[in-house]
């Protein structure tokens, strides 16, 4: 295996915490802060914390609107995040490729 295809990964996806966001991400158009905390078992200061490293990196938006007087912010990838995530896994999968055919 080529240990530099390692060094490529993107450090702000490979991340456990972002990588799962990114991952849900990619399933959905958007999801609301609350089904990422949620579903990720995740406190509100580290779902925000990752959210914040993404959105800086632009990968994700962040909205918030007021739907019946309540807060919602809601999350989704960027184009460039699609295409960061789509990269990041074209390059696991060499990496998998790679270490399998040893």
């Amino acid at each position: 295996m080529n240990p530099k295809a390692l060094l490529q990964l993107d450090r702000v996806i490979h991340e456990k915490g972002r990588l799962a966001i990114m991952s849900m991400l990619a399933a959905s158009v958007e999801l609301s802060f609350t089904e990422l905390r949620d579903t990720l078992e995740m406190t509100d200061g580290n779902v925000t914390t990752h959210i914040r490293t993404l959105q800086e990196a632009g990968y994700v938006s962040v909205a918030k609107s007021y739907p019946r007087g309540r807060r919602l912010t809601t999350v989704s990838l960027t184009a460039a995040g699609r295409s960061a995530f789509a990269e990041y896994v074209s390059l696991l999968e060499r990496i998998i490729h790679q270490a399998r055919a040893k």
